[in-house]
């Protein structure tokens, strides 16, 4: 069994009803839709190309039986559970984008360097980097990235967490599978009884 398989076959055996009931509706992007995809970032991960493939998006994405907004995913920050948008909404986000680290923060980041992860390349566009989660606040508070161009001491893959208030971006897995990886090891601990109220 891969690990997207894998992955998804442990979600859905922890997800409550409802939320599975309504992970029923949705279904996977389509060939074009994925190329689109892997011609914008042609490093993307199959693992990533292959959950798409499964489900194109869990956050308000319409589908034939109705719209869909479940929380699919995790990161180390665990108040917060994550959508996994979809194709459209990828390539939205790194149109829309196109400011790096460095200029959003500017001086700020002499000040604290500790906002940034060593591993990460502050002067690249953010758009270079494929943003395939937002969190449960509509992506203000955390989003993550799978990002193509480290620093040296990075890994081209890394998957890298943005958090709001206090600002950090830090990478928490060195590729897509070793990120869902860590999902899975974690019990899918998002999943809590306090994020489906």
């Amino acid at each position: 069994m891969n690990i997207v398989d894998h992955y998804l076959a442990g979600l859905r055996q922890a997800m409550p009803p409802e939320a599975l009931a309504e992970l029923a509706l949705a279904s996977g992007a389509s060939a074009v839709q994925l190329a689109s995809l892997r011609q914008t970032y042609p490093l993307c991960p199959d693992s990533l190309l292959r959950l798409l493939g499964q489900y194109n998006g869990t956050y308000h994405q319409r589908y034939a039986g109705g719209t869909v907004l479940v929380y699919m995913l995790g990161s180390d920050v665990f108040e917060y559970p994550y959508y996994l948008s979809s194709v459209e909404q990828i390539l939205k986000d790194g149109q829309a984008n196109q400011r790096s680290i460095a200029d959003i923060y500017g001086h700020y980041l002499d000040d604290d360097p500790a906002i940034v992860d060593a591993r990460i390349d502050a002067g690249v566009r953010q758009g270079r980097r494929l943003c395939f989660s937002h969190c449960m606040n509509n992506g203000g508070s955390s989003r993550l990235y799978i990002d193509f161009t480290p620093t040296a001491s990075g890994k081209v893959g890394q998957v890298v967490r943005f958090l709001h208030d206090p600002d950090s971006y830090l990478v928490i897995a060195d590729s897509f599978d070793a990120y869902l990886r860590m999902l899975i090891d974690d019990e899918y601990a998002f999943l809590t009884d306090e994020n489906f109220d």
